[in-house]
């Protein structure tokens, strides 16, 4: 029997366009039920896919400081956050909740 060989998925591979990263950011949003750390990830795997050495130029911030941020592992400040997504040039917007 032939075995079946699997690679690890990154989503960063597959956000080329702005509009690929806005919404993959928006779905994340729908799904995080709460959680920081998982829209930091959801940021840093947009980040690495536009550049993380270009994102950690225009945010002033290091590239190390941006992987430990962005890893998922910690819930990085909302001014880093801030910045982040702005050197991405995406938007966040706010609507009502319908409950």
């Amino acid at each position: 029997m032939k075995k079946t060989k699997t690679t690890k998925f990154d989503v960063s591979e597959h956000l080329r366009t702005p509009e690929e990263m806005a919404a993959y950011l928006e779905v994340c949003f729908e799904e995080a039920d709460g959680d920081a750390a998982f829209i930091a990830k959801a940021l840093g795997d947009i980040a690495k896919a536009k550049g993380m050495s270009q994102v950690a130029r225009d945010t002033g911030l290091s590239r190390e400081s941006l992987y430990k941020a962005l890893s998922g592992d910690r819930t990085p400040s909302f001014d880093t956050i801030l910045k982040v997504i702005n050197s991405l040039g995406l938007r966040i917007h706010a609507e009502a909740a319908h409950v």
